[in-house]
């Protein structure tokens, strides 16, 4: 069993977050700025709380009779004794006989078209230990998008404005970027681990590496460029904001209205419908946030069971990068348009060359990532550079595409040109085979329920069935 490093990286973050959020606002509420005080603090106790009530509902403690865990969420301690527990069970490991396990079934990467199925017991306190494992992943990502690139982005603007940058705020500013790239990696690993449950993940060092040089160049770009929009024409940056959100907050529940699915019904048995709709508006909310600084590697999909996307749509991602760097690119040009006297000491078109630059070396780690470094690359039906490839030609299409004049009689049909490809499928693209998972995930409680099929060969136990995933090598 690994030691979870990832739960003490995660609580070590949005602790040293807060507790340099909480010594900057003393700061500003010394020098009498109230303003940048208060969205300090707005900035740090909206995702606190958000987290305390991710990791309640995760662990479902209102249904478990815990009043002292209630009492520590409600204090904004409950990351640090959720961590403080799960170490605790992973000291207990070995010295406390295990009444009962499960087994776990997993398929290994296929070698040369070879894949075998590898069977392992899973104890109680392996299984507790995922569970925490499980709600920090999804904690690091709230902590991340709805805290830490807001702040982020709130701190480089007061240097801007101010000309001036203080140990306090740059400390902040430091450990919020990591904090943001930390959540965007734990997205990229969630998502594989949804996509691909039914087979054992090992994630390398190298593709750790290449996801965190991929977000970090990608977050850091687009936070400076929306800094130095705002710097200069401070009304507008607020529709551009606004754009994005609803956008993205509004696209799943367009897919999911098109789809004609029934309301999703199965997140959790205790909640109405009510309940349920908030649910799902604060997913859309937070995968808005997400997409607002980087691409999404899990995709919500209201239609499906587990509302999560399991398909790798290089059509969609190629779209959003596209796009994401044509409107970077306009706004680094309206700020060099309407720039002030204080940027005369700069070199402005060198700085909008080098965010553009730093963009494009963002997306050369990502190919490098999925091309090279992804651990279920073998799994891919089809390369993405093909999948770019068919995008590019469907563009191309499209731009070429002019009305076909009227045919006239002798004239042979005017066929279609070899080179404009049908556009990929939304659909699954790098799935290994077409059968169907024995296996159905629960994205907000990471629970796997066995089909009918194989009930027959799973050992009962009283276990929760989380552990039946397999685990990154960090997380």
């Amino acid at each position: 069993m690994r030691l979870p490093i990832s739960i003490f990286v995660s609580v070590s973050l949005f602790t040293a977050e807060t507790t340099a959020a909480l010594y900057l606002s003393s700061t500003y509420r010394s020098a009498g700025d109230r303003i940048w005080q208060g969205l300090t603090l707005l900035f740090t106790l909206v995702p606190s709380v958000v987290v305390q009530l991710a990791l309640t509902f995760i662990h479902r403690d209102l249904s478990r009779d815990r009043p002292l865990i209630l009492l520590l969420h409600i204090l904004q301690l409950g990351p640090i004794v959720r961590c403080l527990e799960a170490f605790c069970i992973y000291g207990s490991v070995g010295h406390i006989e295990e009444p009962y396990v499960s087994i776990t079934r997993k398929k290994q990467i296929p070698h040369r078209g070879l894949s075998e199925e590898v069977e392992r017991q899973v104890g109680q306190a392996e299984g507790k230990l995922f569970t925490h494992r499980a709600a920090f992943a999804r904690t690091s990502v709230i902590q991340a998008f709805l805290g830490s690139a807001p702040q982020l982005t709130l701190q480089l603007y007061i240097c801007v404005l101010q000309q001036g940058m203080s140990i306090g705020r740059g400390t902040l500013m430091v450990i919020s970027l990591l904090s943001i790239v930390y959540g965007a990696l734990r997205c990229n690993i969630l998502a594989i681990k949804i996509k691909y449950d039914d087979y054992e993940v090992d994630v390398q060092p190298l593709a750790y590496m290449c996801i965190f040089l991929w977000r970090s160049f990608e977050i850091a770009t687009r936070v400076v460029v929306l800094v130095l929009f705002s710097s200069v024409l401070q009304l507008w940056v607020l529709p551009v904001v606004l754009l994005n959100f609803l956008v993205f907050s509004l696209y799943p529940w367009i897919l999911f209205w098109l789809s004609h699915s029934p309301f999703p019904e199965n997140i959790e048995k205790t909640l109405s419908r009510v309940g349920t709709t908030i649910v799902l508006c604060l997913l859309t909310f937070l995968y808005a946030g997400i997409n607002m600084f980087c691409w999404s590697a899990v995709q919500v999909k209201l239609s499906d069971p587990d509302l999560i996307n399991k398909s790798q749509n290089w059509y969609r991602m190629a779209v959003y990068y596209m796009l994401r760097f044509v409107e970077n690119a306009s706004l680094l040009l309206l700020w060099y348009i309407f720039k002030t006297d204080f940027y005369n000491s700069i070199c402005a078109p060198l700085l909008v060359l080098q965010l553009l630059v730093a963009y494009a070396i963002g997306i050369f780690f990502m190919l490098v990532f999925y091309q090279f470094c992804h651990p279920c690359r073998r799994l891919f039906s089809s390369s993405m550079t093909q999948g770019l490839w068919d995008c590019s030609s469907l563009l191309c299409c499209m731009c070429d595409t002019a009305p076909s004049p009227i045919r006239t009689a002798g004239k042979a049909p005017q066929l279609p040109s070899p080179h404009c490809k049908e556009p990929p499928s939304d659909r699954a693209s790098d799935t290994y085979d077409d059968k169907p998972n024995d296996t159905t995930y629960d994205i907000l409680n990471d629970t796997i329920y066995d089909t009918p099929n194989d009930k027959a060969n799973a050992t009962d136990t009283g276990v929760n069935c989380d552990t039946g995933h397999s685990e990154p090598s960090i997380v």
